[in-house]
């Protein structure tokens, strides 16, 4: 009777054992990240890395990370494959704003919270996700156009050097530095703006080009500072960057090491780490039904000489 009972306890904390184990399981959190083009630039590759370790640090987090190479086509099935498998939240770096919204609706008809990171998603998109996490980047535009004003002293002729096409933060950035230099400075004019799709090399080449075409160029306004450095070396090359002020967005180890040499103006300091860890946190809040804003941001200072020794070197 003794080795029945004995048998019949052991076997059910067995069984409670197996179902406990089952329970937490079913308890852990399943999420979808479909990005950008994370070979595109160091940022993003740092952000996945982040991103990686966050997830890592959470034994209650389980992460499926996919990479769109910048192929809008590639990121749409991407999404409807996240979709497909029930992941409990779907994370979307887009690749293009506009072109993603018909799939983001389809996980948000599925019952699927989408959170948009980095770059937003169209307007007509925003009724079908449940937040936005990342920088503000008409706020960054406007940062850079109050850098310089002041870096010229609200006179003169420069050029601008956007982001890629179609992508919502070359848009925004692009959007709030206009307006704002209108605002601020209106006496210095923008005589051309050519994209460089935050590559370095082609970036290179548009300056090369601006330096044939005007005579006389005050400033140079670069999306990101991958681009931002990739004009400075086209006017270096040309003994023509002592004449330049130079100001970015998204402040790279490049521009932070020109900033030090005296070459490049200003930047916006915003990182990729906090970038990554934003976006997974305001996933797993949306998942566990915490209040979250629509549009999560994190702080992206401004950068100057003046003021960088109050900031680290960035990490990409």
């Amino acid at each position: 009777m003794k080795t029945t009972m004995k048998a019949l306890i052991t076997g059910t904390t067995a069984a409670a054992a197996i179902a406990f184990a089952g329970a937490a399981s079913a308890e852990k959190i399943k999420i979808g990240i479909t990005q950008n083009n994370v070979g595109v630039d160091s940022y993003q590759t740092t952000y996945e890395k982040a991103f990686k370790a966050a997830a890592a640090a959470d034994p209650n987090v389980e992460v499926v990370v996919l990479d769109a190479g910048g192929d809008v086509a590639r990121q749409i099935a991407q999404i409807q494959d996240l979709t497909q498998q029930k992941v409990q939240a779907i994370i979307i770096w887009p690749t293009n704003g506009k072109a993603v919204v018909p799939a983001v609706r389809k996980a948000h008809d599925a019952g699927i919270p989408v959170v948009i990171t980095n770059s937003n998603i169209a307007e007509e998109g925003m009724p079908y996700i449940a937040a936005f996490s990342g920088p503000n980047n008409i706020e960054q535009g406007q940062e850079a156009a109050d850098m310089m004003c002041k870096a010229l002293n609200n006179k003169g002729d420069i050029v601008q050097i956007a982001g890629k096409p179609g992508y919502t933060t070359a848009i925004e950035r692009e959007k709030g530095f206009e307006d704002q230099l209108a605002k601020v400075c209106p006496e210095v004019k923008i005589m051309d703006t050519q994209p460089g799709d935050w590559n370095r090399e082609k970036s290179q080449r548009v300056m090369e080009d601006f330096l044939v075409k005007y005579p006389k160029i005050d400033g140079v306004y670069a999306a990101d500072d991958n681009m931002g450095v990739g004009a400075l070396n086209a006017a270096k090359a040309a003994g023509r960057a002592k004449d330049i002020k130079f100001v970015g967005a998204t402040n790279f180890a490049v521009g932070y090491e020109a900033m030090a040499k005296g070459e490049y103006y200003g930047s916006v300091y915003q990182s990729p780490v906090d970038d990554a860890e934003n976006a997974l946190k305001t996933a797993i809040d949306v998942i566990q039904g915490k209040e979250v804003p629509k549009m999560n941001y994190f702080k992206t200072p401004e950068i100057t000489q003046e003021n960088m020794k109050q900031f680290s070197k960035p990490v990409f």
